[in-house]
């Protein structure tokens, strides 16, 4: 079926929850909904008014008795006529009248909703643009206070407000430029004289910032995958209950306890932190926890953040100072690292530093820092807490912030690119490709535009609508 043929389609869908509740929604999007309004209410319907009045069935049975809304366009949610029938919250009989509904609507066409389907309504009507539409979705799936306030503000148009503030300096540029390549007999250097490329280097600084936003904006809305990794008995799973205050992994003396990867999620400052202890790095003759030990190198190299725990208590053993050279040398280089030492309530501190001084020494690497902690005894892990946001580029607090998606991240990374190659253009003398320079401003703008989809391909619409619920 032509897609846009079924856009214009009238919808229905259930949406509310599934399962039982107190109250349930049927609601209806379409282009001239009256007389499938008065068909299901047996009269006339005030508009934006709740009208309480029984549901009759084709033969004349009461369905249910509650509330009818009628929405004439432009002025709902979809831009389009809306109808909300509110009733009670049993699956059957939100079936019983989704079902009727589709009878009285079979020669309009009426069908049941796709997911996001009325969000994607209110998007290519005009009442929502791209980046407001995602945030609906942001703030159903919101897992904590920080985030349902962020999707909250995103929705209201924050997000896409830095956006077209960036796209307006953009135009103006783009015009000089235009203005420059389409008077050359002019004896007048239209981007000198306007100072065009201090202009453009102001942008990218304005660019920075809204960047530096809209990675917290993820932070809220993604979390971060952060792995527990070091030796066997270096304090990982007691760590990991700690952080969670539960107990979530086995904690026991014998080396190779953990045999899995053993996951929770947690919140610091209303950010989500999915955390995951891993089986302890080292050789073995044990088929089980060689595979263990694969898994937990698999778990570092997708981690945003990788915490190497160490044992304050056996810096001096024998051998384990070459076996955490071996770990830290197999680290990958792109994954942000925080050292953090345990068991600091089982050593003298001052003698630890020193025997620290020399591990690391011995270890080849050059000092570095860390936490330290007693994963057992709870010391110093409030400061490593915010060492985790502080290396995750997070800040303290979350007001100001927008949720925000990584496909966002990946535009402005792309019009910074594309800004960065018109800096460098701008910056050679007058006989500078000047038709180079447009393009790259063309597509920095575009890049741009496909935050708040007016620049945005029809695949990508599919694929952001389709991760909604049914009936929003």
């Amino acid at each position: 079926m032509n897609p846009l043929a079924q856009d214009a389609d009238p919808v229905v869908a259930i949406a509310t929850a599934p399962g039982r509740g107190a109250v349930g929604i049927v609601r209806v999007s379409g282009k001239s909904l009256a007389a499938l309004a008065r068909g299901i209410a047996g009269r006339e319907l005030t508009p934006r008014h709740a009208t309480y009045l029984p549901f009759a069935d084709g033969e004349g049975g009461i369905i249910d008795q509650g509330l009818a809304l009628f929405f004439p366009a432009p002025h709902s949610y979809t831009g389009e006529d809306v109808l909300e029938l509110q009733i009670h919250g049993g699956p059957v009989v939100l079936q019983l009248l989704m079902a009727r509904l589709l009878e009285l609507g079979r020669e309009m066409r009426l069908r049941v909703a796709q997911p996001g389907e009325f969000t994607r309504r209110a998007f290519l009507n005009g009442k929502l643009d791209l980046a407001q539409a995602e945030s609906v979705a942001d703030l159903i799936d919101a897992s904590t206070e920080a985030a349902a306030r962020s999707a909250t503000r995103a929705l209201a148009g924050e997000l896409s407000k830095a956006v077209h503030g960036l796209a307006s300096q953009l135009v103006a540029l783009r015009l000089l430029v235009e203005a420059t390549l389409d008077f050359p007999e002019e004896d007048i250097d239209f981007l000198r004289q306007a100072h065009a490329e201090q202009r453009l280097q102001a942008l990218q600084q304005t660019l920075q910032q809204v960047q530096d936003r809209t990675r917290q904006g993820v932070l809220l809305r993604e979390g971060l995958n952060v792995v527990l990794a070091g030796q066997p008995n270096v304090g990982k799973s007691s760590l990991l209950n700690a952080l969670a205050g539960a107990e979530l992994a086995i904690v026991t003396p014998i080396a190779g306890t953990t045999r899995d990867k053993v996951s929770q999620t947690i919140q610091i400052e209303g950010v989500p932190l999915h955390i995951s202890d891993t089986a302890g790095l080292r050789d073995s003759a044990d088929a089980v926890e060689r595979i263990g030990v694969a898994r937990s190198w698999d778990a570092i190299t997708g981690a945003d953040v990788v915490l190497f725990l160490h044992d304050l208590t056996r810096l001096q053993a024998p051998g384990y100072a070459q076996a955490e050279a071996d770990i830290a040398r197999g680290l990958p280089g792109g994954v942000p690292l925080l050292h953090v030492f345990n068991k600091s309530d089982r050593v003298d501190l001052a003698q630890a530093e020193q025997q620290l001084a020399q591990a690391w020494a011995q270890w080849g690497l050059p000092i570095g820092e860390g936490v330290w902690i007693s994963a057992a005894q709870g010391d110093g892990l409030q400061e490593l807490r915010h060492s985790l946001l502080q290396l995750a580029g997070g800040r303290q607090g979350s007001e100001g912030v927008f949720i925000a998606r990584q496909r966002h991240v990946q535009a402005l990374e792309r019009t910074r690119g594309h800004l960065d190659a018109a800096v460098k253009l701008i910056a050679q003398d007058a006989n500078a490709p000047l038709d180079l320079l447009a393009e790259e401003l063309r597509l920095a703008h575009q890049a741009l535009m496909t935050i708040t989809g007016e620049y945005t391909p029809d695949d990508l619409l599919g694929a952001i609508f389709s991760s909604f619920c049914i009936g929003k």
